[in-house]
């Protein structure tokens, strides 16, 4: 499942702020990344709670939740527009300003994965997340963020593709770390897919969220007879094998249908709904709209975020 998990670079800042300086992120679709590059600051949680971050920081917030980082505690924010921006290439920028004082040297991202919030990896994510936190569990994780301190303060030729290559690295490196060792739960989604044979049910669904699954083939995939399946499958994950597929591929069809711009009759025929009316009524018993609807109400909320 994992594996499965892509980010695309939506756009990348290298952000020189002299003190004081306050950047206000607004919640948006996408997930916010930041790399403190030199001399630290200051990030207001989503939870609003100041926390330090020093040079080498690196904090990936998910779900793109509303925060703040400033140069103090304190130090009214502003939004990233305010400030002067320069596009260097591509989805690259530089921007700069600030006050008349030492100047904090930043690499912010914005970064869109293949799933949407709805999917359940990114619905049990903590609001934000920090690198050095999970560097124990993830050897790779501070040699990743050697290369990018050496990258933001060097300035080399380059160093804006090379720096967005090592985000989307690193980002993914932060959520396999925690998914592996660090977010603690016992129970629920996490403790399912760390399970040996739920997980690898889990797998097989979320690689062919199309196919029409049922009790009897999962069961087959974890070697277990049908009875055994079922009641070991819903005491681990929480909810009936029937309706977790289920949400798994409406899950699916919400990407063809807001990412991909599908009809909704092609949506229906790709999951192997006899009439695009049946599946309206599926998509609409377990995400609680219609298609068509939910549809719309995602692309105007994407753009008033972005």
């Amino acid at each position: 499942m994992l594996r499965g998990l892509r980010l695309d670079g939506v756009d990348y800042g290298r952000c020189e702020l002299r003190e004081p300086w306050g950047l206000l992120m607004p919640g948006q679709a996408a997930a916010r990344f930041h790399f403190i590059g030199r001399r630290g600051c200051w990030l207001l949680t989503p939870g609003k709670e100041w926390i330090e971050l020093t040079p080498g920081d690196a904090i990936l917030l998910p779900r793109g939740a509303e925060h703040q980082i400033a140069s103090a505690p304190g130090v009214k924010a502003l939004p990233l527009e305010r400030y002067e921006i320069a596009e260097v290439s591509g989805n690259i920028f530089d921007v700069r300003g600030g006050g008349d004082g030492e100047t904090t040297l930043l690499f912010c991202g914005s970064l869109t994965f293949n799933i949407d919030s709805e999917h359940p990896l990114l619905r049990v994510m903590p609001d934000l997340m920090r690198a050095c936190e999970l560097a124990s569990n993830e050897p790779a994780i501070p040699h990743l963020l050697e290369a990018m301190a050496r990258e933001v303060t060097m300035d080399r030729f380059g160093s804006g593709g090379i720096l967005a290559r090592l985000a989307d690295v690193l980002a993914a490196s932060i959520i396999r770390s925690w998914v592996e060792g660090s977010c603690g739960d016992t129970t629920g989604w996490i403790a399912a897919a760390r399970h040996p044979e739920i997980g690898r049910v889990l797998a097989q669904i979320h690689l062919d969220p199309s196919r029409d699954w049922s009790v009897e083939a999962l069961a087959k995939v974890m070697g277990a007879s049908r009875s055994g399946f079922a009641e070991r499958f819903t005491g681990i994950v929480g909810e009936t094998p029937a309706r977790y597929v289920a949400q798994v591929r409406m899950h699916q069809a919400r990407l063809w249908l807001t990412r991909d711009r599908l009809r909704i009759s092609e949506v229906a025929r790709r999951l192997g709904y006899e009439s695009e009316a049946s599946f309206s009524r599926a998509f609409k018993r377990i995400i609680g709209s219609a298609p068509s609807s939910f549809r719309a109400e995602r692309i105007a909320a994407h753009h008033s975020l972005r």
